[in-house]
């Protein structure tokens, strides 16, 4: 029996609300130009702090140690799923995260557009981040590109981000990534990582011919590279697992596909905090489980901009006391993964986790940074045990055994 698997036989039905506010990116490591200090030991940030010294605290790793996540895998198993076991390429997370709901055949990958200096090195990675309309200017121009064997579809998503849709027959999605991942590199090519996918990977390849030969022109996204080769997979939902009526509250694209994903209702919910803190409230009364992401704090963390996710995070601060005057049976508040401004990516550091419910055990923890989680009552867990503590603390969760 699987964790999920335990956590769905066990679980009751109530009244008692589990709010999850998940800050992308949150966790840091020391930064030897701000007194070797993470971003948020760096920063002010009082209300969370309070907030710190009436739960309990502890740290959470996304998938193993050492072991680095992307956000799909690192989401996941804050959804109390295991992310080893359920390995969703990025591919279709987008693609769900836009709506697009991927035939069963579909092969899906995650694209960005990216900069090439003459020689066809990655200059920068993310074009610079330019505006959607000048992505979907860019597809434009790549979408009668043809290419036998499949139907090539392209969609934008935001910035930068695109999704490629393959349609065809005898398609796989166990196709590498083109991304080299850093500057300095050329785009890989699409190499198959099974016999099934050399047809798939072949076309791929045939596409990146062409497209780079259109893009050429350009003295900015003149290049594109793809990530996270992915087909359908079957997902349990909240509601069949744990009898949530379950609600997502994200801006980005890729967090609404993952809500989907698992089953969750995906809320307008405008274009800032301060619209979703607004949406929650409207809906409080509609839903048992209510997830809220926030997107900058990765995205800065992304850029090397140590001084701009320390803003983002005392912003935030500010927002904390609106969640709490909903007064949820449990408050979770945690990252999905660290992204310290240090490494300017991902990284596997454990991600400090914030527990407030009237069930907690007050741990004496004085404030929300890494190094007083690290000592808090909860612990270091894996994520994918976070699912357990929320429907145990909102009194969800039945006796095991006689």
């Amino acid at each position: 029996m699987q964790l999920h698997e335990l956590y769905s036989s066990l679980a009751i039905r109530n009244d008692n609300k589990i709010l999850v506010f998940v800050i992308d990116g949150l966790g840091g490591m020391s930064h030897k130009d701000y007194g070797y200090k993470t971003e948020l030991e760096y920063a002010n940030h009082p209300n969370l702090d309070r907030l710190a010294s009436q739960g309990t605290t502890g740290m959470l790793t996304p998938v193993l140690p050492g072991v680095t996540p992307g956000s799909g895998p690192a989401h996941l198993g804050l959804f109390g799923l295991d992310p080893i076991s359920f390995n969703i390429g990025r591919g279709v997370l987008e693609a769900l995260g836009i709506g697009l709901i991927p035939g069963p055949t579909d092969v899906l990958a995650r694209g960005n557009f990216c900069t090439v200096d003459r020689e066809g090195v990655i200059i920068d990675r993310r074009a610079g981040r330019i505006p959607t309309e000048i992505c979907e200017q860019r597809l434009a121009v790549l979408r009668n590109i043809h290419v036998p064997q499949a139907d090539i579809e392209l969609y934008a998503v935001q910035d930068h981000r695109f999704v490629l849709r393959l349609k065809g027959t005898d398609l796989d999605g166990d196709v590498e990534n083109t991304d080299p991942g850093a500057v300095g590199a050329k785009p890989k090519p699409a190499r198959p990582r099974i016999p099934r996918a050399e047809t798939t990977a072949s076309i791929v390849n045939s596409f990146l011919d062409q497209a780079f030969v259109r893009l050429k022109e350009h003295s900015t996204a003149n290049a594109l590279v793809l990530r996270g080769f992915s087909m359908l997979p079957s997902i349990p939902s909240f509601h069949e697992l744990y009898g949530l009526r379950s609600a997502a509250l994200a801006i980005y694209p890729m967090y609404k596909g993952l809500a989907r994903m698992v089953g969750m209702d995906v809320l307008d919910c405008g274009k800032t905090i301060s619209d979703q803190l607004q949406t929650l409230k409207t809906h409080w009364e509609s839903y048992d489980y209510f997830f809220i992401h926030y997107k900058y704090t990765d995205s800065c963390g992304e850029d090397g901009d140590f001084l701009s996710k320390v803003n983002h995070i005392e912003t935030l601060d500010s927002s904390i006391d609106s969640l709490v005057r909903l007064d949820p049976a449990v408050l979770a508040i945690t990252g999905d993964h660290s992204t310290p401004a240090g490494l300017k990516a991902h990284s596997w550091h454990p991600v400090p986790l914030l527990l407030l419910s009237p069930t907690c055990r007050r741990d004496g923890s004085t404030a929300f940074t890494e190094t007083v989680c690290a000592r808090g009552a909860l612990g270091n867990l894996e994520s994918k045990y976070l699912m357990g503590l929320l429907l145990g603390h909102a009194l969800r969760l039945e006796k095991f055994g006689a």
